[in-house]
């Protein structure tokens, strides 16, 4: 029986092996068409400071975190191998891997955690509940918090934020903040190799990474910013995937058999938010107008013209699958109800709503929700930004009128709502003081239920005031050629990318 049972484990441990080191090495190229301008802010972990998804294109090849969403669990152990919570949950303490080593070859040791932490910009939504971070030996580090703070995981480790992905403190020191984001170096399945702005981004297979070795050797980044252009780059060969595509695209790849189409996303909502509803001077002060704008526009037709019917309307401004989302109804589409409600305020002839911001690149989307408002007298001019641009001024709240904004931040329904519900949000113009008193409430309470419970109640409120304009949990479609055995959409769900990249695979691999 002894014998059955080493035997057993000599076959598993074999078996092991040979999943972490494939007898191939990494081999072909395989590239994405991206439709925004990747910046090199994205190339270093500690400038994500939550509220945009993006970053994590480059963050999942380059680096890696001690915990993260992965197939089959959104708060994997990655870098951290486990962690432990004080009864107080004042406390966590991580065991890190053993033995790992960053691209540059410098061993990863818990003072670069400590360092990546101290240094990420995460500020008031997680820094500053802090209190101390130890180092207990080079495989082990410990979060003294200051006080209970039950989004602590939901903050470091899911992609809410970037202050749990790890970079190497001796080469940052060495060669400056400026001079990593020229040369990133981490611990994740590709290599930096270039960076021509506007153009590409190219990296090459780590075989040192600890989970797998990749399949492909070798990775392209483009930017095409134009969906007719990535389609066509996917049709003649230049790129393998390409993301993002309209519908009048889509359905010309439909038709090609040599190409398919892969649905993703569901983790950004879609939503309208009216800067001026608190200026009392502002026809969007009043409620009325706010409930005219929801039911002028149908979302189902939205979500049929711009995503082949893909996208899920939604009343909630969090996706349905996060923990604390109220399901809500989205706002029904009734004209004639949206002109009775801008007459009982005031506007029977309707009224100039100033201008409406789509975000970047939804601008058909945006053209499409102005006709809607249009057809109830509310008349808008459509405003486009780059994506850099725009965010920019979002968040220094220089923008008036509308936009249809839309947040991808992940963790759950509170950290998906702080930076558009609360007085202190990145990208709130008002705050309510009963739901700010209601949101304090719920950040200390450990008590599940009761969080719950009070976070469902902020949702009704926000709902019913029509403080938003809930659009759609928004899926696409991208174009994948017909070289991909393995795109890697999906795999973490909800997740709406590639990843994780040591998993993408070419046919033949």
């Amino acid at each position: 029986m002894k014998s059955l049972l080493i035997a057993f484990l000599i076959v598993a441990a074999l078996a092991g092996d040979a999943t972490a080191q494939p007898a191939t090495r990494p081999d072909g190229e395989m590239r994405w068409a991206l439709y925004v301008t990747l910046t090199p802010a994205w190339f270093d972990p500690g400038e994500v400071t939550g509220g945009f998804l993006t970053p994590f294109w480059v963050l999942y090849a380059l680096h890696d975190a001690l915990v993260k969403p992965m197939p089959g669990n959104l708060m994997a152990p990655s870098l951290a191998e486990s962690w432990t919570v004080s009864a107080d949950q004042r406390v966590y303490d991580f065991k890190l891997r053993e033995g790992l080593k960053f691209h540059n070859g410098d061993p990863f040791t818990a003072d670069d955690v400590k360092f990546s932490f101290l240094r990420s910009k995460v500020g008031k939504v997680l820094k500053d509940r802090v209190r101390e971070v130890e180092v207990v030996s080079p495989s082990r580090v410990r979060f003294h918090l200051q006080e209970p703070f039950p989004d602590f995981m939901a903050f470091y480790g899911t992609l809410a934020t970037g202050a749990g992905w790890i970079v190497p403190k001796k080469y940052v020191e060495r060669v400056g903040d400026d001079g990593f984001k020229k040369q990133p170096v981490g611990l994740g399945p590709y290599k930096f190799v270039s960076h021509t702005p506007g153009i590409e981004l190219v990296m090459e297979a780590f075989e040192g990474h600890w989970r797998k070795v990749p399949s492909v050797k070798r990775l392209v980044f483009k930017t095409v910013p134009d969906p007719t252009t990535r389609a066509a780059m996917l049709k003649n060969g230049e790129v393998d995937v390409a993301y993002m595509l309209d519908a009048p695209a889509a359905m010309e790849l439909k038709r090609d058999p040599s190409l398919r189409l892969g649905f993703s996303g569901a983790i950004g909502v879609h939503y309208l938010d009216f800067f001026d509803q608190w200026d009392p001077k502002s026809p969007w002060h009043d409620r009325r107008v706010r409930l005219a704008a929801n039911h002028a526009i149908d979302r189902r037709g939205l979500s049929e013209s711009e995503t082949l019917g893909a996208s899920r309307p939604t009343g909630s401004m969090a996706p349905r699958k996060f923990d604390f989302t109220l399901p809500l109804e989205p706002y029904a589409y009734d004209p004639p109800r949206a002109k009775k409600l801008l007459a009982e305020a005031g506007y029977p002839n309707g009224f100039d709503g100033g201008d409406f911001y789509p975000y970047p690149p939804y601008w058909s989307a945006g053209e499409t929700i102005v006709g809607y408002l249009g057809a109830v007298g509310i008349k808008m001019k459509v405003r486009t930004m780059e994506r850099a641009a725009f965010q920019t001024a979002w968040a220094g709240k220089k923008l008036h009128g509308i936009c249809m904004c839309t947040m991808a931040n992940f963790g759950n329904a509170a950290t998906r709502l702080v930076d558009a519900v609360t007085s202190e949000g990145a990208y709130a113009r008002g705050a309510d003081a009963d739901i700010d008193a209601l949101f304090k409430q719920q950040a200390r309470e450990t008590d599940r239920k009761k969080r719950e419970a009070r976070l469902h109640q902020i949702q009704q409120l926000v709902y019913d005031r029509v403080r938003f304009g809930p659009l759609y949990e928004f899926i696409w479609a991208s174009g994948i050629g017909p070289r991909v055995a393995e795109p890697g959409l999906m795999l973490i769900d909800p997740y709406p990318w590639s990843a994780p990249l040591e998993d993408v695979r070419l046919k033949g691999k």
